[in-house]
């Protein structure tokens, strides 16, 4: 089932999840938005200091800050057609290089050493996602101490998700 991938659409995915991971909303004030006089500090002449105007100016403690960050918040929005289609293509790109595997007889685990041997009989190396059922939620606690392993539920998973992980074990019944 060889499907061509839209490498254009997981990118625009990949790039507005980061996105929104990220806030940068710090916002200093300037000049203008210091609660400080505006009235000029002292005369323009005949002191033999250095001209000044108001106390809220960048050079004086308290004073706003020039060019600080002025907190914009960026926010990139995808259509629910455009995610879902990422995350069909994501799929079908990881079935098709061998990378998700069934993983079946989940609910019998009752342990975390359970599901240490139950991750070693797969074989896989590296980083190893895993998609449950949400009936089966109780067994991710078992997994979640284990070292580079994520347990998602089904209606929890995105585009971004499966493309991050090397492996992908899908619980049998739910495809």
């Amino acid at each position: 089932m060889k499907t061509k991938v839209n490498t254009s659409l997981l990118k625009q995915v990949v790039r507005t999840f980061e996105d929104r991971t990220h806030f940068g909303l710090n916002k200093v004030q300037t000049r203008s938005e210091v609660n400080r006089t505006k009235k000029k500090l002292y005369k323009q002449k005949g002191t033999g200091g250095a001209r000044h105007g108001a106390r809220s100016a960048p050079i004086f403690v308290g004073g706003g800050k020039a060019h600080g960050p002025k907190g914009v918040k960026r926010e990139l929005n995808l259509p629910l057609k455009m995610k879902k289609k990422a995350l069909d293509l994501a799929i079908s790109f990881k079935k098709d290089k061998k990378e998700l595997i069934n993983f079946e007889n989940v609910e019998k685990i009752k342990s975390t050493k359970d599901a240490a041997k139950k991750i070693k009989e797969t074989k896989l190396k590296g980083k190893i996602l895993i998609i449950l059922t949400s009936k089966n939620q109780k067994v991710a606690i078992f997994f979640r101490n284990i070292e580079g392993i994520k347990v998602l539920t089904m209606n929890n998973i995105g585009a971004y998700e499966i493309m991050k992980y090397k492996n992908i074990l899908l619980e049998k019944e739910s495809k």
